[in-house]
């Protein structure tokens, strides 16, 4: 019996799927926290530690590896730093690991080299014993507002720095201005207006969809794959209160969470970078920039957003800035 040709087609297309989808690369990515214990200078103590055992619970609960960078001038409020403290050591007792952010979120592009290395180590103090409790280093360092250096000759100055005190540089290649929405959900839940925040809630897992569509297809464009993902988050309320929908977001999209050793094992971290810039960006635009090819076309951000961020930023009683700016 002479078997017809479609069937022999199809048969041959419900074998190969499994092992297409077998040979399909898995998406990897780790997730890493800026502005512990708070991004929030409106915050208290308590606030902190309830905000960060919200946040650590559900990374806990979906297994998911995180980091966070501390900023330890966030630590000393009168009456406040034994609490602000134990929202540190909450991250260590649960699992997770601490980094540093320098002491006051300095940026090294708007710093002399003498300055930042000082805000460095001062920035070590109490996150080193609290790692030193759990027989832990100090290995990371995540640079504020991702600026390297006032120019090349100071960025080379300052890696070597960093390297000669155990540091190795926390790179980002995925970051969806989450400050920016928390701003905004700040004021939002501050008034008790939940329909507000679910709003933004909805507007940041959109932009994080399309910052991931646009920079997925420009690693290929660039560097020829998708490299092992760090996301750059902060610690908010934002966060804590939904970073499980987030995480479902990124599941979609076919991620594992690893930690940042494991994405760091990715050779794409070795790439030639000779990028600086008063501000910093995501090192997917430092490769691109160093190879002449400049970024375009990228998401825009949602101005109403800005805006309500802004305005909440101008109504809080201290001086409340999107990264914790010399907060205190």
């Amino acid at each position: 019996m002479r078997i017809p040709q479609a069937l022999l087609l199809g048969i041959a297309l419900t074998l190969s799927i499994p092992a297409l989808i077998a040979q399909a690369p898995q998406r990897e990515i780790a997730i890493t926290i800026d502005d512990l214990p708070g991004a929030s200078v409106s915050l208290t103590g308590k606030d902190m530690d309830q905000l960060n055992a919200k946040l650590l619970a559900t990374l806990k609960q979906n297994d998911v590896p995180s980091i966070g960078f501390v900023n330890e001038r966030k630590l000393y409020v009168k009456g406040q730093v034994n609490d602000r403290i134990e929202a540190l050591r909450l991250w260590l007792d649960n699992g997770f690991e601490l980094g540093n952010h320098t002491y006051s979120h300095l940026s090294a592009s708007r710093s002399t080299v003498q300055e930042w290395e000082e805000n460095v180590i001062r920035g070590e103090t109490v996150t080193s014993l609290l790692l030193s409790e759990h027989k832990m280093k100090m290995r990371y360092l995540r640079h504020p507002f991702l600026a390297g250096g006032r120019d090349l000759n100071s960025r080379r100055e300052l890696e070597s720095f960093l390297t000669q005190r155990g540091y190795t540089v926390a790179p980002v290649t995925m970051d969806a201005w989450d400050w920016m929405f928390a701003g905004a959900y700040d004021g939002a839940r501050r008034r008790g207006d939940t329909a507000l925040q679910q709003k933004l809630v909805a507007a940041y897992l959109d932009y994080t969809n399309q910052i991931f569509d646009y920079y997925e297809k420009f690693s290929k464009q660039l560097i020829g794959y998708e490299p092992k993902q760090i996301l750059l988050l902060h610690c908010n309320w934002l966060e804590a209160e939904h970073i499980g929908e987030l995480l479902a977001t990124l599941r979609k999209r076919g991620y594992k969470f690893i930690t940042l050793d494991e994405a760091l094992s990715d050779s794409a971290y070795s790439l030639p970078d000779t990028f600086v810039a008063d501000d910093g960006t995501n090192w997917i635009d430092h490769w691109a920039v160093t190879q002449g090819k400049i970024p375009q076309g990228g998401p825009v951000f949602p101005q109403w957003v800005q805006d309500l961020a802004e305005k909440t930023w101008h109504e809080t009683p201290k001086p409340l800035t999107p990264e914790g700016l010399d907060p205190l």
